[in-house]
Order: structure tokens, then C-alpha cells, then sequence
């Protein structure tokens, strides 16, 4: 979860989306945030550590998807591993002066080696790159909606109850458990203290995954888990909506009382209860949607799909937005238009919960998925637009050369890291303005053409 990969915490980009993480190519405060739906900063009141991760940037599927485009990871040459324990000797100095007894690291560093798969898949995921319809059509599929449907039954009493002492909708839950870990089938199996020390050694954020560790040391040495049980992804998300460390340590609870907030075991709940409680604590409004699939009229300005773009739904009514099957928008509060396909693709008018479900995972595609399957797991139907299936989106070196391009040209993107967040979006929508293109900041092929 927490979460969330792109996630704001290990992602630092020129472009920088909205703080909280997932590519598809490829999270406090005292009280909770004023009501709002611009992209939000990182949150005060907290260690930078804390206040920004989440978990590294997510691939969209959790099990298959891209594994047979990763390389074989090399073999670890006696230098790495020597250098890797070297490392490791200099790291427990710093762990001790941070309150990280002798004890629980002897526990946690015995017999630990260098991971070199975890550093080969760290480097090769910015270049995976999937479509958000076919994101979509993987994470909201008929059979995850029915084994969330079967959740939601064989959970009813426990979700009932988180429901009732957080105030967040049940369905949204078992959406985020279902996105995660399929509903706690696939939570990862790899040991996390050799994860994050591999990465912290040898990976692209080496500060970002050395607090992730110090946090994992931390669970270790408060006696929530042992180092055998706590086991979660390569990038160091663990149990049954993949927490990172320090949202861990933020955020979960102990929803059954026994002392132990074990979200590892067989026993989603305080996985489920730390869930709601960290979508309660960043300002969830019960019963608010997180969007609605919207129509746009014939002639519509583009401009105004841009989140910073907030308008109440008398305001888009006026200027002919209906829902996607024709009726009379309704009024769930002030929402932004989103178009994650561009003008060609389904649109949405988003509220304050979008931006709650974007401190778990950034990606627009995650967020919405989120959103979608918890609408069908209420019974709603399936996205009724089409999506623009005939245009493949651009790789990481496209989107980089795209920045650079737009940049060249007069429109500032703020560096081209390929990341296409709100600064690459603006300078890509004053270039459409500028060159008679439908300005929807959508980066495709035919406007990276265009400016070649």
C-alpha cells in the first residue's frame, strides 16, 4: 500500500506527480487535510521518510506481467558480496545510533546475502510501460470482481465493523486488498530485511530504502513479527495491502486486540482495519464517490481538464456534461474533469476520495482502478467508453525525449526524468493550444511527432 510505489517517497523526479506510487508503463497530519482535489503536496508533521513513502512504483500486474522482460539477474561477484558486507558493518553503526538494538540486528543480519534480482528489477521496471485499458481490463476483471464479491461475504462481519469505526466504504476496502494482494493471494514471499538492505546498498534510492529499514528494524524490534515472518515484495511492500515500513509504522493498527498489529498472517483484519484508517486519517468522505464516468458535448474546450479545474456539478451541467449514460450529473460536491486517455479515451469527474486513494498509489490508473472495482463490487457496471486501443503509448525514452522536445521548444517541462506529471501535462497542453492540437496533455505518439 503504502504504501504506494511511485510513491512519493521514492520517486523524485524533475516532474514530481501528486505525493503518495504505481507506473503503468510501470503517503500525515494531526488532523486531517482541508477538502480538496488539486494534486497533493506532502503532508507536514512527519519525518520526511514517513511523510513521503509509500511504496516504489508498482508494475501493474502482481503476478506475470513484464517478469519474462526482466533479465536473468547476474551472478554476484565475491567483490559485491564483499562490499555488500562492508555495507553492512557500516549501516549497524547508524541503525544502533538510531535506537536499533545489537540484538535485533544479530537477528535480522544473520546470514543475510546481496539480492542482485532485486537491483535488476529496481532498474527494469521505469521501462515497462502498459496501457491503462489494458490495466484496467487486468485489475478490474470479472474474476477479481467475483472473488471480491466472495470477500465482501466471507469478511462481512469484520469489514461491517472497520466500516463503522472509520467511516470508509467497505467496497473501497476490498478494492485497495484486491489491487494489492488479490485479496491476500499474492502478498510476496520474499524476506523484506534482504530486500530493502540490497536496495539501500545498491539501488537507485539508496536514502529512500535505508529508512525503509531502519523502519523494518524497528517492527522487528517492537515484536510485531519475526525476520523469518516478515515477507512481502521485492521492493519492500509487505502483507495483504503492501505497507511499506514507515506507512507501517504511521498508520497500521491492531484491529483484533491482541497486541500485535499482524497484517502477515492468514488474518487480513488489521491489514483491512490499518487500510481504512490510513484512508480516514488523509480525509475520506463516507459515501462520496471517488468519480463518475462523464460525456462530454460535442465541441468541448479541453482546457478545462485539468485537476487544478474545480467546479461544482451546476457548473459542468452548464457547460453539458452528463454522466456517461446520458443523465443529469449529480451534485457528490466540487470535482475535477480527468481525461487519463486523453480526448479519445473514457472521462471522469473527480472528488476529494480520488485525491484520498492518490496517497496510496499516485498513478492515475491505480487510483481509478481502485475506484472502478469497488463501483463493481456494488453492483455498477463496467467503464462504458471506449478507450484509444489503436494507440500504443510512448516508452520511458520517448516520454524523456518528449520533455526534452517540449522544453526545446519553449514550454518547460522542469526536466525530462519520463515521469508526465503536472508540469510536463501543462507544457504539453500550451503546446496543443499553440499548434491547433485538442489540448487534453495527453503525451502520444502523433504529438511527439509532431514536434520531431
Amino acid at each position: 500500500m503504502v504504501l504506494s510505489l511511485i510513491a512519493a517517497g521514492g520517486y523524485a523526479g524533475a516532474d514530481p506527480l501528486p505525493a503518495a506510487g504505481l507506473q503503468v508503463a510501470a503517503i500525515a497530519t494531526t488532523q486531517p487535510p482541508q477538502v480538496s482535489l488539486r494534486p497533493i503536496s506532502r503532508p507536514t508533521g512527519l519525518p520526511e521518510a514517513v511523510a513521503n513513502s509509500l511504496r516504489p512504483k508498482k508494475r501493474p500486474d502482481t503476478r506475470q506481467a513484464n517478469i519474462s522482460q526482466v533479465p536473468d539477474a547476474p551472478k554476484v561477484p565475491p567483490a559485491k558480496q564483499r562490499a555488500f558486507k562492508a555495507w553492512i558493518t557500516a549501516f549497524r553503526a547508524r541503525a544502533q545510533a538510531q535506537g536499533i538494538s545489537r540484538v535485533t540486528l544479530e537477528r535480522a543480519f544473520s546470514e543475510l546475502t546481496f539480492d542482485a534480482e532485486i537491483v535488476q528489477r529496481d532498474v527494469n521496471q521505469s521501462e515497462f510501460v502498459t496501457p491503462i485499458w489494458t490495466y484496467l481490463a487486468r485489475t478490474v476483471s470479472d474474476a477479481r470482481v467475483e472473488n471480491g464479491e466472495a470477500a465482501l461475504r466471507d469478511h462481512a462481519e469484520t469489514l461491517s465493523r472497520i466500516e463503522a469505526k472509520y467511516g470508509v466504504d467497505k467496497e473501497v476496502i476490498a478494492a485497495v486488498w484486491g489491487m494489492e494482494s488479490n485479496y491476500g493471494g499474492f502478498r510476496g514471499k520474499r524476506e523484506i530485511i534482504r530486500s530493502l538492505a540490497t536496495l539501500a546498498f545498491d539501488g537507485r534510492r539508496g536514502a529512500f530504502f535505508e529508512s525503509q529499514l531502519i523502519a523494518a528494524l524497528q517492527i522487528l524490534q517492537s515484536g510485531d513479527v519475526t525476520p523469518k515472518a516478515m515477507t512481502g515484495s521485492w521492493a519492500g511492500a509487505m502483507g495483504h495491502t503492501q505497507f511499506m515500513p514507515t506507512s507501517y509504522l504511521a498508520y497500521a493498527v491492531d484491529f483484533t486486540g491482541d497486541g500485535k498489529r499482524d497484517i502477515w498472517s492468514e488474518d487480513p483484519t488489521d491489514a483491512l482495519a490499518s487500510t481504512a484508517a490510513y484512508l480516514k486519517r488523509f480525509g475520506w468522505i463516507k459515501g462520496q464517490p471517488w468519480g463518475v464516468e462523464v460525456r462530454l458535448p460535442a465541441g468541448f474546450d479541453y482546457a478545462q481538464a485539468d485537476r487544478k479545474i474545480v467546479k461544482s456539478a451546476q457548473s459542468w451541467r452548464q457547460l453539458r456534461i452528463t454522466t456517461a449514460d446520458g443523465r443529469r450529473l449529480p451534485d457528490h460536491g466540487e470535482g475535477a474533469l480527468l481525461l487519463p486517455a486523453g480526448a479519445n479515451g473514457a472521462a471522469f469527474i473527480v472528488y476529494r476520495n480520488f485525491s484520498v486513494i492518490e496517497r496510496y498509489n499516485v498513478a492515475d490508473a491505480y487510483v481509478i482502478g481502485v475506484g472502478h472495482l469497488s463501483d463493481r463490487l456494488r453492483g455498477g457496471e463496467p467503464i462504458r467508453a471506449s478507450w484509444p486501443e489503436d494507440n500504443r503509448p510512448l516508452s520511458f525514452k520517448e516520454r524523456r525525449e518528449l520533455q526534452q522536445r517540449l522544453t526545446g521548444a519553449g514550454y518547460g517541462t522542469g526536466g525530462a526524468d519520463g515521469r508526465i506529471g503536472p508540469k510536463t501535462r501543462a507544457a504539453l497542453r500550451a503546446y496543443q493550444l499553440a499548434t491547433g492540437l485538442t489540448p487534453d496533455g495527453y503525451p502520444s505518439l502523433t504529438v511527439l511527432q509532431r514536434l520531431r
